[in-house]
C-alpha cells in the first residue's frame, strides 16, 4: 500500500508525516509565549481565529537551538486532540512510499527521536523518519 508523506528537515535529519494528518504548511507566525509551559512549547499562534499550540520539534527531539538567522516553518497537523503546529527547519516535498517498506528505527537513532517516530524508510541513500503525530504531541 502506498502512503504519501509530507517531508521536513530538522538539522540534517529528514522526517515525514502522513498527508492525512497535515492541515496546511505556513510560514513563521508571531507567537504568544505560554508561562510555565513545557520547554518544547514555543508558544501559541492565531490561525485565522483558531488558537494553535506551536511545538518546537528541534527541542522535542533533543537537537540544539535553531540558527537565529532562519525562522522556522509551521506544519499544521490534526491529531486526536485537535490542531497543533510543528515548528520545523525546512519543508521538503511530498513523497510516496510503500508502507510495507517501513523498518524499525536503527540503533543509531537517539531515544528522543525514537520516541516520536514509527519507523524509517530508506530512500535514495538517506533515512526518512516517519513521525508518529500522537507520540510527537505527547509532551
Amino acid at each position: 500500500m502506498q502512503t504519501q508523506l509530507v517531508t521536513f528537515t530538522l538539522d540534517r535529519l529528514h522526517f515525514g508525516v502522513e498527508v492525512r494528518h497535515v492541515q496546511e504548511v505556513i510560514r513563521y507566525q508571531t507567537m504568544t509565549r505560554v508561562p510555565r509551559a513545557p520547554t518544547v512549547v514555543e508558544g501559541l499562534i492565531n490561525l485565522r481565529g483558531q488558537i494553535v499550540t506551536a511545538v518546537d520539534m528541534r527541542a522535542r527531539v533533543g537537537l540544539g537551538k535553531r540558527d537565529g538567522s532562519q525562522l522556522p516553518m509551521n506544519v499544521v497537523i490534526r491529531s486526536a486532540d485537535g490542531v497543533a503546529s510543528l515548528l520545523v527547519d525546512e519543508i521538503g516535498e511530498v513523497v510516496e512510499v510503500d508502507a510495507a517498506q517501513l523498518e524499525p528505527a536503527p540503533l543509531t537513532v537517539t531515544d528522543r527521536i525514537r520516541d516520536v517516530i514509527g519507523g524509517v524508510y530508506k530512500l535514495h541513500g538517506m533515512l526518512l523518519l516517519e513521525l508518529d503525530v500522537e507520540r510527537a504531541l505527547t509532551l
